[in-house]
């Protein structure tokens, strides 16, 4: 009955109006959005005759009979401005205008604020302000704030704050970890991406109810401190991207609850803890990039729950044959590149239904890929690049039956094999591979038919190998091609015309970025984490390639690198090279190129690397635009060119070359010298010349 009275209560009121909405905070807020918003942002719908406890992303609380604005939620309505301020709204409580377009300095807050959120804005300079004392969460991420941090002139004392984030900024001075001193209630604490030094601070034990600790990309440095190992509440420690240094503790398996452990890209040493597995909740591990030596833990392998484990580029070592991983059920990253691990490629992998990436590159591994591999189906990346591995064919028929595969790495890891050149065995099933290289294996033969089946491929590497014949025709119809080369190898023939007529170096056709994969690429000693940043390139260098270079070849707008180098490429340098507009690099040395460098190559103004060195080319370098930065050596071995850059005046009498000795009929030997006049001069000692060697005949 008491209910029913109260319910009915409740309803006459919001029948005469009593909750309607302060007149004043309505006009407040319609004042701050008519500043802050664009002109034609109607999603809102903030009219004047509605209750503004009704608006979209505001929230009203009773007070003394009397409804008072409390909640305003506006993340991610294009709100701007270049001078924030907030609306005059005494009980405001939770701000959130995260992800919008907001500059100036952090206005004032109101009294009673117990969440603000101002993340992903253009807000700047220091922070001049005392928070409120009730402040619980604090959210100013992704910002322009700048300064030094003192926690203690900025937060209350003692103060409630449980959620505290500073991270993207560019805050400097030594880390703020001392704000448990301050806010002994911190449950989340991040204030990576800054410009913090020092070491974390020891008092961080005060902080005992901490879940979630982040200090990664500052340059913090020293050990990890020992109070870390304390925190038994925390979920994870991120500290990855500074100059940490020292072991990592044994005690580290006294935080139970951890979910996610990242101390990657630090000078990290010791072994990593061999009963590291107790920590039975974690799903992320990364420790790679640090100075770890030791074995692998293999207790890891009982880690039910991780998804990702990452411990590339340390000085690991050990046999990994044995290891059992048939456990990690979830795993989907696995990466142990760049260390000294021995042995085989461990066939209990294969158990590891969920994995999409597994990188062993840079070990020392030998023997076979394990047939089984076949069975991964949600495998997108593979890189087994630099080990001691035998039977192309075999892990290429392997391979083809993973269906999702994306990338495979395969350099320099089978010596002296005969490529497979069996289109029967329908290969082609490599139906979503966008990279695949080949390079530094020594292998025979020809350029595979069955690579012409590959409608998906955007990167091919078959260089450093010991390939020959010609450049096939249909290389030129691939449809997703952009990468192409064929460096050092034994190619014959000339170059094919279809070549220049790559569809995705003609126009942007490129398909799916693979930036969701858990792994970035290594590619010509660079690392790449999506495919979109690897430079449109045609790499036919250090071959036998003969014939003129094609004039077609301009067709290729998109074209960042060409190179043609050390080839037997006759004839002259095609005007049309102008029209490939954002060239970087052009390589055309070590051929038998004749004629002029045409002016025209002036206009390529991404032009960075250029080299016509070891040809037959005359005449004057070209002057103006990138040409005034490349030096003598791009133009060497061309004894009939000149010009300013390499130091050889077109107009001076000069000895450009000495021919081959040559005999002549009666056996002695005659030198031939190449000489430039001036036009004139040139004339009147070619006339003297003609009539001293008449005379001399006659004798």
């Amino acid at each position: 009955m008491v209910l029913l009275i109260l319910s009915l209560n409740l309803f006459l009121l919001s029948q005469n109006g009593v909750l309607s909405c302060n007149k004043q905070e309505q006009d407040s807020l319609r004042t701050f959005i008519s500043s802050h918003s664009p002109p034609l942002n109607l999603s809102l719908n903030w009219s004047p005759s509605t209750n503004c406890c009704h608006w979209h992303g505001v929230d009203c609380t009773s007070h003394n009979g009397a409804p008072r604005v409390t909640h305003l939620w506006l993340p991610k309505k294009n709100l701007s401005g270049t001078s924030l301020t907030l609306p005059n709204l005494p009980f405001l409580a939770h701000i959130n205008l995260s992800h919008n377009h907001l500059s100036g300095l952090l206005p004032a807050l109101p009294p009673r604020l117990l969440t603000l959120d101002l993340s992903f804005n253009s807000l700047f300079g220091p922070l001049i302000r005392t928070f409120p004392l009730t402040i619980h969460t604090l959210d100013l991420s992704s910002n322009h704030f700048n300064g030094s941090f003192d926690p203690s002139f900025l937060l209350p004392q003692p103060s409630s704050l449980a959620i505290f984030n500073i991270s993207n900024n560019t805050f400097t001075s030594s880390n703020p970890s001392s704000i448990c001193h301050i806010s002994p209630l911190i449950k989340i604490l991040d204030f990576s991406m800054n410009q913090f030094v020092g070491h974390i601070s020891p008092s961080l034990a005060i902080c005992s109810n901490l879940q979630v600790f982040r200090t990664g990309s500052n340059s913090l440095s020293g050990p990890l401190p020992h109070d870390l190992y304390t925190l038994t509440r925390l979920q994870e420690i991120s500290l990855s991207n500074n100059q940490l240094s020292g072991p990592i503790n044994k005690a580290i398996v006294n935080l139970s609850n951890l979910i996610i452990l990242e101390l990657h890209t630090n000078q990290l040493s010791g072994e990593i803890p061999q009963n590291i597995g107790l920590l039975s909740k974690l799903e992320h591990l990364q420790l790679h990039s640090n100075n770890l030596n030791g074995t692998f833990p293999p207790s890891l392998t009982k880690c039910s729950n991780l998804t990702t484990l990452l411990l590339r580029n340390n000085l690991l070592n050990g046999q990994i044959s044995k290891l059992n991983f048939s456990k990690l059920q979830h795993l989907q990253a696995l990466d142990l590149g760049n260390n000294s691990f021995m042995g085989s490629i461990p066939d209990t992998l294969c158990l590891c239904k969920s994995i999409t990436a597994i990188r062993l590159a840079f070990n020392q591994l030998s023997g076979e890929v394990p047939p089984c591999m076949a069975s991964l189906k949600s495998l997108t990346h593979v890189s087994l690049t630099e080990n001691h591995l035998s039977n192309a064919v075999g892990a290429l028929n392997t391979l083809k039956h993973c269906q999702n595969l994306a990338v495979l790495f395969l350099s320099r890891c089978f010596h002296d094999e005969r490529i497979h050149n069996n289109d029967s065995d329908n290969l082609h099933t490599f139906k979503n591979l966008q990279i695949l290289t080949l390079a530094g294996c020594k292998l025979k033969g020809q350029i595979p038919t069955w690579i012409s089946k590959l409608k998906k491929l955007e990167v091919l590497n078959l260089s450093f190998n010991r390939i020959s014949g010609p450049i096939p025709a249909w290389i030129g119809s691939m449809p997703s091609l952009y990468v192409l080369n064929l460096t050092q190898n034994s190619l014959t023939g000339e170059i094919p015309r279809e070549i220049t007529r790559l569809p995705a170096l003609i126009s942007d056709n490129r398909g799916t970025d693979l930036s969701h994969l858990a792994l970035p690429f290594l590619y010509d000693k660079l690392q790449y984490n999506r495919l979109f940043n690897l430079p449109p390139s045609l790499k036919l260098g250090s071959n036998s390639l003969s014939g003129r270079i094609p004039t077609e070849i301009g067709q290729l707008k998109l074209l960042q690198v060409l190179e043609l180098s050390n080839n037997k490429l006759i004839g002259s340098i095609p005007e049309q090279l102008s029209n490939l507009t954002n060239l970087e690099k052009l390589d055309m040395s070590g051929n038998d190129l004749t004629g002029n460098i045409p002016k025209s190559l002036t206009k390529l103004h991404f032009l960075s690397a250029f080299s016509v060195a070891d040809n037959d080319l005359e005449g004057e370098i070209p002057k103006g635009g990138q040409f005034e930065t490349f030096g003598i050596g791009a133009f060497e071995g061309n004894p009939k060119l000149c010009g300013e850059v390499i130091h050889r005046s077109c107009g001076a009498v000069v000895i450009n070359r000495r021919m081959p000795e040559e005999e002549n009929d009666a056996g002695s030997r005659s030198v031939w010298y190449y000489m430039r006049f001036p036009l004139g001069l040139g004339y009147f000692v070619g006339l003297v010349g003609g009539t001293v060697l008449l005379f001399f005949k006659r004798w």
